[in-house]
This record gives C-alpha cells, structure tokens and sequence, in this order.
C-alpha cells in the first residue's frame, strides 16, 4: 500500500489527522462537540484534516436500504449509497467548523484523490495525492474534513469503498501521505485497556503500546482499532492515539499511544488480555495421513474467503490416520461445514464434528520474546481453575487458546491477574 504526497506544503505548521467514528458524530450536537475538539488543536499551532465516519447506525441503515432494492446489488451502486453517509457527516463538520470561526472545507475521497484498487466494497488504498489539501493549508490554513471509508477507482472514476472500519485506514493513510506530526483516533472510549473493563474492572488503560502488540489485540478481538489501519500505522510509522471524544474538549485526556516499539522503555511480559467469541470449532476425524490432505481440507474453504485460524493436527498410534481440527469465525461456520461435506470423498475423513460455543483467550506481549515458560503458566492456571483447552497457538509475542465459551470471562480474569496487569 502507498500513500503519498505530491506536495510539500510551505507552511511552517505542524500537521495533524484526527479521526471521529459514528458515535463521536451520531448527531448534530455531537458534531458540535467534535468541533470544538478541532478547535483545540487549531489553536494550538496545527494544520488540521479531519477523517470522519457516518452518523452511527447510517451505514447500516444504508446497507439495508440496498438489500430491499434488490439482494443481488451492483457492487458499484452498493459503494454509490453506502458513500454517502461520511458524505453528510463531513459536510456538517465543515459547517459547524465554519459557525464557530474557523475556515474549513469538506473533501471526498475521490476529489483529494484518494486511489483504491478495483474491489468495491472492500477496496485496498493504492495512493493519496495530498497535494490539494496540503495546498489550501498553505493559502489559508482551512481545516480539511475527510470523508472517511472511501475512495476513487482509477479505472473507472467510480466511487470504492474500503469496507468496515475503512474510517480509521482511511486517516491513518492521510497521515502518512501528509507527513503528520501523528493520527488521533477518536472514539467512545479513552485509550487502549489492559483487557474489557466490563470483565475486569481493574483493567488499566496503557498509556503506550508497540505497533505489532496492538496487530495482535486488534485481529484477536480487540475492538478498538480496525487491523488495517494498524497495519498501515506500522508500515509508515504513523504514531496513532486513541482518544475519547467524549472528553471535555477543553481538558482531553491523551489516551494511548500506538508506536514503534523503541519508543517505550518498560516492556512488561505481557501487554493485555484480548478474547473473542466470534469462533466455531471444526474437526475431521480419521482423515488419511498422506501428503496433499491439508491442502485439500484448506485450499477451498481460502478459495471460499474463509480465514481458518488455529490449526491442530493429531495423528494416530498406527501412523496410517490423523485428525484435523481447526477454527473459523462463528458467521462462516456453516458454509465452512458446507465446503467440507462437499469434499469428502476427495479428503477422505471418517467423521466431521462441529460446534460454536467456543472462545479464543489471548494473551499479547513484546516482552514474550525475551521470557521463557510465559504461556505455561497460564495452561497451569486455567488448569487450577477447571478450566479445559481445546486448541492452543503460539507466534513470538502472543499464544491464545480456545475454550468453552462458559469459561471465557473466568479465563480472562485469571489471566489479567496471572501477569499482573490489575491495576493497583
């Protein structure tokens, strides 16, 4: 992915992206709000862009306009209407931007030009020329609302959007391509947490976390930023808060810090606890041991765009038979049983078992690289606590583990407590 600037602004000031997500502009007198946040940063000596998302509930309500007009949509026209809910919002900022003396202007993807591939609906940012924006800093200092999740198609002018989430990819590639001083990512809560605090309520907010910890938290159930963006964060080295627009504007609290992993001293063994009970659990049983039977199991269930995550292979006391058992996200459950049933005769299993009441526990750290037995204790831990692990995978800075879904909130405590991320 490249994003980049064509232009080098002559203005002395440093520059700024800062993002708001739907409940930060659900309606006016929250736009409002996000305003004044903007009106802080103006008047602390930056040149400001501003990445918004739809009002919160629009995009769904649009999604669904679409799937009433008819369930075999153009992909096109489907971009077309989901587009114009970040459309609304950036006009309205600009609006209340200007109302309390500021001059700004709103921006679409496609009149930066922000450059996607062509797979609308879930298009990957090719380029952004920021060229324009950074021209009207220099001229008047305006502040440039974005219309987040969207872009335009070279090939055909059409407009493409960047699928869910899309808002945070789109400021964090802004931010590279203006050379900005760092991506503030606004949204409902004030950083990133050791783990939920809903499970724990002595759950600390981290005032720094490295790059690839926050990968790891992100793709492993950790809602608070889209992977993507994180992704983008960590090419180019964007350093990225996430913040609470729900902060008094005047006294906003910093939140956590994304960054490269030399920027933090102190690097506990582990960083947070994540789960998720997005998971489903599936098993072939008997399954011939030979070469070419894991691409047959895997091959069609990538070709149907099905992620398969851990993977555990047991083969048998004769040699001749193995199982296989592996998880995909709950919502692709029945279409990943579907593709296997199909190959049967092709994979050669005796037996397919299936069930979804499953959770995935992580645990996430830099410090795991330099640190022994990290992952044995907790087996030892949820052991003490009866607590039975079905699957187990490990990468340099995390290990997860799947469990009965029943246990995940006992889990996710006994871990927080395990490494001693409660706060004092």
């Amino acid at each position: 992915m490249l994003a980049k600037a064509t232009m080098q602004s002559s203005s002395p000031r440093p520059r700024l992206v800062m993002k708001f997500g739907g409940t930060s502009v659900a309606n006016v007198e929250r736009i409002k709000n996000v305003a004044q946040h903007v009106k802080r940063e103006v008047e602390a000596g930056y040149d400001v862009a501003v990445v918004v998302s739809a009002m919160s509930g629009k995009t769904n309500e649009l999604v669904a306009w679409v799937k009433e007009a008819s369930p075999l949509y153009d992909q096109r026209e489907y971009d077309t209407v989901v587009a114009s809910g970040e459309q609304v919002t950036s006009g309205l900022l600009a609006i209340c931007l200007q109302a309390i003396g500021l001059k700004a202007r709103s921006w679409q993807g496609w009149q930066m030009p922000l450059r996607t591939d062509t797979q609308h609906g879930s298009a990957r940012i090719g380029e952004i020329d920021g060229s324009g924006i950074l021209k009207s800093f220099a001229e008047d200092g305006a502040v440039a609302v974005i219309a987040g999740f969207q872009g335009i198609e070279p090939k055909t002018g059409r407009i493409a959007t960047l699928g869910r989430g899309g808002s945070d990819t789109s400021a964090v590639a802004v931010a590279a391509a203006l050379k900005a001083e760092r991506c503030d990512i606004y949204t409902d809560v004030d950083g990133v947490y050791t783990t939920d605090p809903r499970i724990v309520p002595k759950a600390k907010r981290l005032d720094k976390v490295a790059f690839e910890e926050m990968l790891e938290m992100a793709s492993l159930g950790a809602k608070v930023l889209q992977v993507r963006s994180v992704e983008l964060a960590m090419v180019h080295n964007v350093r990225t808060y996430v913040r609470s627009s729900f902060d008094n504007p005047a006294q906003s609290s910093p939140g956590t810090l994304i960054c490269a992993e030399e920027e933090i001293m102190e690097q506990p063994v582990v960083t947070g606890i994540a789960y998720s009970k997005d998971e489903a659990q599936i098993t072939l049983r008997q399954v011939a041991d030979k070469p070419g039977v894991a691409a047959a199991v895997f091959e069609p269930l990538a070709d149907a765009s099905i992620v398969v995550d851990m993977i555990v292979q047991n083969v048998s006391a004769d040699g001749k038979t193995t199982d296989i058992t592996f998880t995909v996200p709950s919502a692709d459950y029945a279409r990943a049983m579907d593709v296997i049933e199909k190959r049967k005769d092709e994979i050669g299993y005796e037996l397919l078992q299936g069930v979804q009441d499953v959770a995935k526990i992580s645990a996430i750290g830099v410090g795991m690289r330099s640190h022994a037995g990290v992952a044995a204790k907790a087996f030892k831990a949820l052991a003490d606590r009866g607590i039975n692990i079905r699957a187990i995978t490990t990468s340099e800075i995390k290990f997860s583990v799947l469990i009965d879904v029943a246990y995940t909130e006992l889990a996710v405590r006994t871990l927080h407590s395990l490494y001693g991320l409660d706060a004092a």
